[in-house]
């Protein structure tokens, strides 16, 4: 968490030590950042940077939390508008999001690189840090889908389809993760074809 010295500073100077951060993180992952690089960004001392963070580890994660609750808020704003069918609402919702992506390209590529399985110690503990918040928006933008169409219960269809998403989402960064993903559109076209196809095969076995 940033200290009280940070909280002391003016908005635009807050801003510019968490877009130097936001860059950083982005382009070069937490481990291959350089705190020396930051701070030339963001226009103050490596001592500065110390006295408002702790650790680049509390830098880390207090940017990580802004803009993970950035895209949250974004995306609640708009989850009433999604479709009541459960196929139609899965589509619409990843189409939501990557809108949000496509805004915010440098914020997004933190996200990426944040949440891509890796054999790190940052990354076990980012999964500790925002794991059940992960499941926690599955069950969200879920919640109000018609079951009248649904061949089973409820909730075991919603797990199931929590647990496709889990698992098609960490494979998806996980191939983005090795290619120039900088063109979020061109990302989203690859994603949604791959969603819709495998939803057609999960359809045939959901819907009655």
């Amino acid at each position: 968490m940033p200290t009280s010295l940070f909280w002391g500073l003016n908005t635009e100077k807050q801003q510019n030590i968490v877009s130097a951060g936001v860059s950083e993180f982005a382009d070069y992952s937490y481990e291959n950042s350089s705190t020396n690089r930051i701070v030339k960004k963001a226009g103050i001392s490596k001592g500065s940077l110390f006295k408002y963070f702790p650790t680049k580890e509390d830098f880390y994660f207090y940017i990580l939390d802004e803009i993970t609750s950035e895209l949250i808020s974004g995306l609640e704003e708009k989850v009433n508008t999604l479709s009541p069918d459960l196929f139609q609402r899965i589509l619409q919702y990843s189409a939501l999001e990557f809108s949000w992506y496509i805004l915010y390209p440098e914020k997004s590529k933190m996200i990426v690189r944040a949440f891509t399985k890796s054999d790190t110690e940052i990354y076990r503990k980012t999964i500790l840090k925002y794991g059940n918040r992960e499941q926690d928006i599955y069950y969200w933008f879920l919640q109000d889908i018609d079951t009248a169409q649904l061949r089973w219960d409820r909730q075991k269809t919603i797990d199931l389809i929590k647990w496709f998403l889990k698992g098609h989402n960490d494979d998806f960064l996980t191939k983005i993760q090795k290619q120039d993903y900088a063109d979020f559109e061109i990302v989203e076209k690859e994603y949604r074809k791959s969603l819709s196809e495998y939803l057609e095969i999960l359809k045939a076995g959901i819907v009655k």
